[in-house]
């Protein structure tokens, strides 16, 4: 049986073990869907991205994006972290530029990736501008989720709102620090949330100069906690234009993430704006490379 090769990366960081750590799987064309779901289910990292020939020549690759449970059509993290391993294959020396186009299900997404003095970063644009969902977003029903009171949820004129771009995740802007460190998924309630509003839940509390920090938790999804969510990350400039923060122009933020888990992440968005609208969306990070080896397929 071909042993397909792979390799581990920590993405939006720049220390090796921070960051979130993400499999790529590469020449998987051969496989099914459920040989994909199993493989990633045996990595058991919150995604598992696998890389495949473009349909299109002019693209890069095409790949496809896994939970340990379900496939899903677009995630930030596996994006810049599998553009900036092919880009890191193709390219040598200190400085260089690179433009890489993924085929995901969500659509094109084009990757910039440069390196200056040894340091890789990547840029993408979001495939998808967010739009809005429905769903129970009262502040009694998402505290009792997340073992808070309802006095802690919402601040200023932030209010829980679900938001789609590809995936869909339900924000919860909190007031302060203490109640993010605070919060976690409490059952019975978080069963009722799950079921009334959304199973992907992204907690954020502003931290000055531009900076949140963030949380998301996906449990039902095979994700306890996530250290970096790049889909996310985009998605929140929705929820930063209904909270009144976005000028007209480039806006910029920094969100960090994962630091309740020990692995700390740093995201960065550019939201654009044009006429009072979200024109574009773009998350920009890096990663560092940890393993590399093969992985033998599943048969059946």
């Amino acid at each position: 049986m071909t042993r397909l090769p792979f390799a581990t990366t920590d993405v939006f960081t720049t220390e090796p073990y921070a960051g979130n750590p993400l499999a790529i799987v590469e020449e998987a064309d051969g496989l099914s869907t459920a040989q994909m779901q199993t493989i990633a289910r045996e990595f058991n990292l919150s995604e598992t991205i696998f890389v495949q020939t473009p349909d299109d020549p002019a693209h890069t690759a095409k790949v496809r994006i896994f939970f340990p449970t379900a496939e899903i059509p677009f995630a930030g993290h596996p994006t810049i972290g599998c553009a900036i391993h092919i880009a890191r294959g193709r390219n040598s020396g200190s400085d260089w530029d690179d433009e890489i186009t993924l085929e995901e299900a969500a659509g094109l997404v084009p990757v910039s990736v440069w390196c200056r003095n040894g340091v890789i970063t990547a840029e993408f644009t979001a495939p998808q501008l967010p739009v809005p969902m429905g769903g129970d977003t009262s502040p009694a029903l998402i505290g009792a989720a997340l073992g808070l009171s309802a006095g802690q949820i919402g601040y200023g004129a932030h209010q829980p709102r679900v938001w789609k771009a590809g995936p869909d995740f339900l924000f919860v802007p909190l007031k302060g620090p203490h109640a993010l460190a605070a919060a976690k998924p409490t059952q019975p309630a978080w069963a009722d949330l799950s079921r009334n509003t959304n199973e992907s839940v992204f907690l954020y509390t502003p931290a000055g100069d531009g900076t949140f920090r963030t949380r998301m938790f996906a449990p039902d999804h095979g994700v306890p906690e996530d250290p970096a969510t790049g889909s996310a990350s985009a998605i929140f400039a929705a929820q930063l234009m209904a909270g009144g923060d976005l000028a007209e122009g480039e806006n910029t933020f920094t969100l960090v993430q994962g630091v309740e888990m020990g692995r700390p992440s740093q995201i960065g968005l550019a939201v654009m704006v044009d006429d009072g609208r979200i024109s574009a969306i773009r998350i920009a990070g890096r990663a560092v490379p940890i393993m590399s080896g093969q992985v033998t397929p599943p048969t059946g």
